[in-house]
């Protein structure tokens, strides 16, 4: 599930990113000149609202994706939780002695 999570968000980044180039930041962009065409021949005038909107929801689609990723992925555990249980220093498994404790001076 992480790794669909991961490809949606950087499929629509790339996709995100490929809209704003287009863009001219002077307003142009791809509602200029054509070819040499006019502005109204096909529509070329309303392609900066197509583009404009396009930018605004592919943001919130990454937005939501990264939302959504953090319900939805599951969490890590933490070095500290895989620790096993501590053994007791004076529990000896059954069947064995318990070694003599070292005699200092």
């Amino acid at each position: 599930m992480a790794l669909l999570f991961v490809l949606l968000i950087i499929v629509a980044c790339v996709f995100l990113g490929l809209i704003i180039l287009v863009q001219n930041p002077k307003g142009g962009g791809l509602a200029g000149n054509v070819g040499g065409f006019s502005n109204q021949l096909m529509g070329v005038k309303q392609t900066t609202d197509v583009l404009e909107k396009g930018t605004w929801v592919l943001a919130l689609v990454v937005s939501l994706l990264c939302l959504f990723s953090v319900v939805f992925v599951p969490k890590a555990t933490s070095a500290s939780q895989r620790v096993p249980e501590k053994v007791n220093a004076t529990s000896v498994p059954s069947g064995q002695q318990a070694p003599a404790a070292p005699v200092t001076k």
